[in-house]
């Protein structure tokens, strides 16, 4: 199914725009899982089991299981999801961008090793380093365009012929590169007025929002900046404060809550 169809649906058949971020830190995990053999898979698997009915998408880290030599473990994690709940798309959050046959090789690595739905880009290379993911017009594509870290503004809002970076990159890719209709838009949750002029840009365009959470991101505004006139267009990710909302072995549900009390602040605000 394309990514944008799953997306979709998913909004609609959970009633939310909650996209858990997948990023393991052993030292982190409950004590009972520490030491496991297979404790990235095992806690993993057990958050998105306690939640996939409250989210719109996953979204796995892939520095978080490449520095724990754990590739494996997000192989079979993807291919949990996909297997036991069909229709909630995964986005490999990888930050790509390169050129030539190295932006090849990231197609098949995302794709098709790790079989994710969607990929996150840097964009800074130019239309040739994004082209061979555009081409697969099923898979979803999520460029950088106003990130949520304190130093988003150092070139991001750079003026170029009297408007800010990032306002020439949303333009660009809605007009010229989201012939498939398959791109999407990363903006900061910290940035709510940014995000609102990238939402007037782009039209219908979804737009990935980290920064809710530990990085103190306000849902009424990104809601009210960023929604679409049906009450989507969102994928508003929390990663630690519903990873690690508990600390026992009821962790599973406490993140089910977690992402719950989520999916229910967020709600209110979608057709306000």
């Amino acid at each position: 199914m394309h990514f944008m169809q799953s997306l979709r649906q998913a909004w609609t058949r959970n009633d939310s725009l909650v996209c858990v971020g997948l990023d393991p830190e052993p030292a982190k995990f409950p004590a009972h899982l520490r030491g496991a053999p297979d404790a990235v898979f095992e806690f993993c698997r057990a958050i998105v089991d306690a939640t996939a009915d409250l989210v719109c998408a996953f979204k796995p880290q892939i520095a978080h299981f490449a520095a724990l030599r754990a590739e494996d473990a997000l192989e079979r994690l993807i291919a949990h999801i996909h297997a036991s709940h069909p229709g909630i798309p995964v986005i490999l959050d990888a930050k790509r961008g390169d050129i030539g046959s190295t932006a090849q090789h990231y197609v098949t690595e995302a794709y098709d090793r790790y079989g994710a739905d969607a990929v996150t880009l840097n964009p800074y290379l130019g239309r040739d380093s994004v082209q061979p993911f555009l081409d697969r017009a099923d898979k979803g594509v999520i460029l950088l365009c106003h990130t949520s870290n304190p130093g988003a503004a150092d070139l991001q809002d750079l003026d170029v012929g009297g408007k800010p970076l990032y306002q020439h990159v949303a333009q660009i890719i809605a007009r010229d590169w989201n012939s498939h209709g398959n791109c999407a838009l990363v903006t900061g949750a910290t940035w709510p007025e940014q995000l609102g002029e990238v939402r007037a840009l782009v039209g219908e365009m979804p737009l990935l929002v980290p920064g809710i959470g530990a990085q103190g991101g306000d849902v009424a505004a990104v809601v009210s900046q960023g929604r679409t006139a049906d009450g989507t267009g969102l994928l508003i990710s929390s990663s630690r404060a519903i990873l690690y909302a508990g600390q026992g072995e009821d962790f599973a549900d406490a993140a089910r809550r977690a992402t719950q009390a989520l999916r229910d602040t967020i709600n209110p605000y979608r057709l306000g």
